[in-house]
């Protein structure tokens, strides 16, 4: 697996939780370790782009988050046009 960006493991978890999903779910989705997820869900509460839901022991993506995801997605296609008009 090459190295990815912080911002293409937010976007990996980001998507995992979509809908809801545990830690399990989203860190095998995401192929993160449990510390790695533990960090990375906590900055993206902070940041209001997941949210815990009580009692479903569940995360989910908010709308923010999913903005986030359109984006991100919307530029990996730009890129992946640029390289293909480019060679």
């Amino acid at each position: 697996m090459k190295y990815r960006s912080r911002t293409e493991i937010v976007g990996d978890i980001l998507e995992a939780a979509n809908g809801g999903a545990t830690k399990t779910k989203i860190m095998y989705k995401a192929f993160l370790s449990y510390g790695q997820l533990k960090e990375y869900l906590s900055v993206l509460i902070e940041n209001n782009l997941i949210e815990y839901i009580d009692g479903t022991h569940k995360f989910k993506t908010t709308e923010k988050g999913l903005n986030y995801l359109k984006m991100h997605n919307e530029i990996g296609e730009l890129l992946l046009t640029t390289i293909k008009i480019t060679n």
